[in-house]
């Protein structure tokens, strides 16, 4: 629309705005200028919601019959054990809640408006449709604005559109099917002025601003449950139904051979009791929490526990370009002047970094020619500022005309020293429909212009070239056009500077002065370079069978050229090369079908909408694929919350894209990404490691129950014994396993699939054949205390202990599913031998105790019973490598190496 419709339709005034009274009367109408927040969980629903779980259930269930048959210390430590797992899980989740709270609480912004004609400053959530907003560098955007006035007003939109690259505003109405990035009379809530003054109408504010839209793309978008929350949650539904299942088969047994009813239904509490892992839910916890601190030291923030494991079962990785894949800092690469090419070394603002070179000889400019004079211009035609403090590069101003400045410094330029040499008189600031900043300086003996800007507007202007040595020819345009589109085929942005001498002071500038008569000078070819290690971190990923897609608000050939820079098409060369690229508007054009045929198989996608990186990873996990997404952005927050693992800058992240993720980076590297996959396959590992030692153990004390009621025999361990050993057991002996340093292999084997079981059939045949070694182990010797005539509390405090040293010396087989114990190395996890030692203390005191021997009816046992126990550990031990070393064998003769996959 035009301004002056728009003050009709929004009854306000572009020069008084509205009145305090009317202000006040459509607050009430529209509502504060906040984005409705999700209503969360209350603290008592979130602890409740602890306990609703397949296995807690029996738990509650065998504790409240316990407590019916009058076992009340058998009914309290059931309890006991349900309660402490509660907690665990809400507190960690409470965690999560408070710092939400504190991210909401810092994000309050303020916003200068002209009401009645006067200037105020308020708080932003006060804004109504119709208000008058003053802009200016280093603000926020408030709300959503129609911009009536703008002198060089550019504003950093990239947290809603994705464009790395600041956009230029102006007052002129837009077409209706121009696309956000491109809206130039517009500005949007949650974005930053850098640069300029402005001034805009609000026309939408809240939940009707495009950030608003955003938000509730968020709010409708389901949080998915992770791999290893959907595979525990399978998991325990299985183990239900078979717990149940053999409690009914006891239950119905004993009383078929004529036992009392209290007696079974004791039993059948018992082998429950004795089958439910009930460690499981706390050692998940713990190894997830030890994960995150793991992952904290490599600079990757976990929000949400989970998302430690879905890291390791990643199978692709949808990037950010701007900040992740690259440095999120313009830098110079490349100057052409006089003819002659020069590159431009370093990375980054930093002008210590790099150096200008030439035919691999580092380049001081001095005196005059066309590549002082290049450089000059984009000192002095250049509003930004580049400064060393504390120690420190700091940068103000335009992230190209910074990355000038920086390009300058690495030739030996004196910024301060020319900008005070040559000062600048006047200023024809750059617009975006003549494509070009000039300034006008005085000289010792004159004046002189500089001009800056894209190539047609520059060379248009231009009808003399500048030779190396300062000496001027005829203008040759095929030969800066063929530079130019040879540094754009390499993704270069590409900048055109040159100037004229007056002679003579002149005071002010004008557009006729810059119309012809200028001398080119040269080019200065730009581009936000890849961040270092990213190359590498991107081919480890591959290795690990783990696809990287770059989806991107930034153009097509912009995209394409850091993707063949960092091989993120596969191809092992950096030389410039056509990359596949799917753009937002194709994007749009394209069924669901058609954008499975083309999405595994295309590595970067530009241009895109929210709504279109959310529709990318919803095809990504249609196909079956884990999906990493990164953002920093408003923009982003929508795919981030849908992905199976959101993960958020910490540097360049807005607070909603933080606020959408799992996971949050530092330092804004891809490579960290890398690291935080390797870390969450350990975990994985770890957490596998951690179940089939302790299944082994739930299945001996069920089958110990089970066939002694089948059989008619004296139950070898009591109901209390079982709990006795379960929790001390996980607690001490299993929990080390969660410091298991990660296997050497783990980024050469492919991502785990998602739609595997937890548990292979190798595994389980393992489970079965330790859960039989620990029956047959705890019913012979308790058989055999029995032959030698000791008492029944002596041969159940023997049979307690052979399960005990069975599992202590089954950990070390578990230190590696596939490996043998040996390879593992004796001392990488000192932790083992602190759960071995502390776990030796308190069964010393349960078997030597008196107070211990009351509760839990136990008896002192001689040297010669302890020697039979660590037999019976021994031989579980061997069992189990030579069954691992058999696996190997097998594999071998099949033609496979390295990992055994389990």
């Amino acid at each position: 629309m035009e301004i002056g419709d728009v003050e009709s339709i929004l009854q306000t005034d572009r020069a008084m705005g509205l009145s305090q009274e009317e202000a006040r009367s459509r607050l009430r109408f529209f509502g504060s200028n906040r984005i409705t927040q999700k209503a969360g969980k209350g603290p008592v629903r979130r602890f409740l919601l602890q306990f609703h779980q397949p296995l807690i259930y029996i738990l509650l269930g065998s504790s409240a019959i316990a407590a019916a048959l009058k076992e009340l210390v058998d009914s309290l430590v059931i309890l006991g054990v349900v309660l402490v797992n509660a907690v665990i899980g809400y507190l960690q989740e409470a965690k999560a809640v408070n710092a939400l709270a504190a991210l909401a609480r810092s994000m309050k912004t303020t916003a200068t408006v002209v009401r009645s004609g006067k200037k105020l400053s308020i708080d932003a959530t006060e804004l109504v449709p119709g208000d008058l907003v003053l802009l200016q560098a280093g603000d926020k955007v408030p709300a959503d604005l129609r911009i009536i006035a703008s002198k060089d007003l550019q504003v950093d939109e990239s947290a809603l559109t994705g464009e790395s690259v600041p956009v230029q505003k102006d007052v002129e109405p837009q077409g209706l099917e121009t696309v956000l990035a491109d809206r130039r009379s517009m500005g949007y809530a949650s974005t930053l002025v850098t640069y300029g003054q402005g001034a805009g109408i609000v026309v939408a504010t809240g939940d009707s601003t495009e950030v608003g839209r955003i938000s509730t793309l968020i709010s409708t978008t389901q949080d998915l449950a992770t791999p290893l929350t959907r595979k525990i949650s399978a998991f325990s539904a299985l183990l239900l139904y078979i717990i149940l299942g053999l409690a009914m088969v006891t239950l119905i047994a004993g009383l078929l051979r004529g036992e009392r009813l209290i007696d079974m239904f004791m039993a059948a509490v018992a082998l429950a009791v004795g089958a439910i892992p009930e460690g499981l839910p706390a050692a998940v916890t713990v190894t997830l929490a030890i994960g995150v601190a793991r992952m904290a030291r490599r600079r990757a923030i976990i929000r949400r526990l989970p998302a430690v494991e879905t890291l390791g079962s990643t199978t692709v990785i949808c990037s950010d370009k701007t900040g992740t894949l690259t440095e999120n800092q313009m830098t110079v690469q490349a100057v052409w002047a006089g003819g002659r090419n020069y590159q431009v070394t370093g990375v980054g603002y930093a002008p210590d970094s790099g150096s200008l070179v030439r035919r691999g000889e580092r380049i001081r400019v001095s005196g005059e020619g066309a590549l002082a004079r290049c450089l000059m211009s984009g000192v002095l035609c250049n509003d930004a500022a580049l400064l060393f403090s504390d120690g420190q590069w700091r940068v103000q101003g335009d992230p190209t005309e910074v990355a000038l400045l920086s390009a300058a410094v690495k030739a030996g330029l004196d910024v301060d020293g020319l900008r005070k040499e040559f000062p600048r008189v006047d200023v024809i600031p750059f617009q975006s429909e003549h494509q070009f900043m000039a300034t006008l300086h005085h000289f010792e003996t004159g004046s002189g212009i500089f001009v800056k800007g894209s190539v047609e507007a520059v060379i248009a202007r231009c009808d003399r070239f500048m030779g190396p040595d300062g000496g001027e020819m005829a203008m040759e345009v095929d030969d800066v056009l063929e530079t130019v589109e040879r540094l754009a085929q390499s993704g270069l942005r590409v900048l055109a500077f040159a100037g004229v001498d007056l002679g003579e002071r002149v005071r002010e500038l004008s557009m006729e002065m810059v119309e012809s008569g200028l001398t080119f000078y040269g080019l200065e070819a730009m581009m936000d370079p890849p961040r270092q290690g990213v190359l590498e971190a991107i081919e480890e990923c591959r290795r690990a069978g783990v696809k990287v897609k770059m989806i991107t608000g930034d153009h097509a050939l912009t995209g394409a050229a850091i993707a063949a820079k960092i091989g993120l098409d596969g191809a092992a060369n950096r030389e410039p090369r056509e990359v596949p690229v799917v753009t937002g508007r194709a994007l749009a054009t394209m069924s669901d079908k058609e954008l499975a045929e083309v999405i595994d198989e295309t590595p970067v996608f530009a241009r895109t909408s929210p709504d279109q990186k959310l529709r990318l990873v919803k095809a990504l996990q249609d196909k079956g694929h884990i999906v990493a997404m990164t953002g920093d952005g408003v923009n982003d927050a929508p795919a981030l919350k849908s992905a199976d693992i959101g993960i958020a800058m910490g540097i360049t992240g807005t607070e909603v894209a933080k606020e959408a993720s799992d996971m949050v980076l530092t330092d804004d590297n891809f490579s960290t990404i890398k690291a935080a996959v390797e870390e969450g396959r350990g975990v994985f590992d770890n957490l596998i490691k951690f179940i089939v030692w302790t299944l082994p153990t739930n299945l001996g004390e069920g089958l110990v129950i089970m066939v002694s009621v089948l059989m008619g025999l004296t139950l070898p361990i009591l109901p209390l014994q079982i709990l006795w050993i379960n929790m001390t057991t996980a607690g001490f002996l299993g929990l080390m396993l969660a410091f298991e340093p990660k296997e050497p292999d783990i980024m050469t084997r492919p991502p785990r699939d998602p739609t595997r079981p937890i548990l292979t059939p190798e595994l389980i045949f393992r489970i079965g054949l330790v859960g039989v070694l620990l029956l047959v182990g705890s019913f012979s010797l308790f058989w055999w205390e029995l032959g030698l005539g000791s008492g029944l509390v002596h041969a159940r405090t023997v049979a307690v202990n052979a399960f005990v040293v069975m599992e202590l010396f089954y950990l070390f087989n578990c230190r590696s599913l596939s490996a043998s114990a040996g390879s593992m190395g004796l001392f990488t996890n000192p932790w083992i031998y602190v759960g071995v030692g502390s776990m030796s203390v308190v069964q010393l005191a349960y078997t030597y105790l008196p107070f211990m021997n009351t509760l839990f009816k136990s008896t002192p046992i001689g040297l010669a019973a302890w020697g039979r126990v660590l037999v019976a550990g021994a031989v579980t031990f061997t069992v189990i490598e030579v069954e691992k070393a058999c696996r190997r064998r097998g594999c071998r003769r099949q033609g496979c190496t390295g990992h055994v996959d389990f």
